[in-house]
């Protein structure tokens, strides 16, 4: 079961890169921040979301598991 991560990047994301990005939602912050948020199955497949978010020259501002497959509630 995978764990669901909220990842944020400085400037904004179109929408398009979601599948790029293993399906994560893109929500897009007033600050000029991406939110990047979904669940990711393993540590390789996180590994290779921050890659991608590299490539792309985003500075990465924070990564953070909120929901667990053990946990009842979401962290905020």
């Amino acid at each position: 079961m995978a764990d669901t991560y909220r990842i944020r990047v400085k400037g904004h994301l179109d929408d398009r890169w979601s599948d790029w990005l293993g399906g994560l939602a893109i929500h897009l912050q007033e600050d000029g921040t991406t939110v990047l948020v979904g669940p990711v199955v393993d540590q390789a497949a996180l590994h290779g979301v921050i890659i991608r978010i590299r490539d792309l020259g985003l500075p990465l501002l924070s990564v953070r598991r909120v929901a667990g497959p053990h946990s009842n509630t979401k962290q905020g």
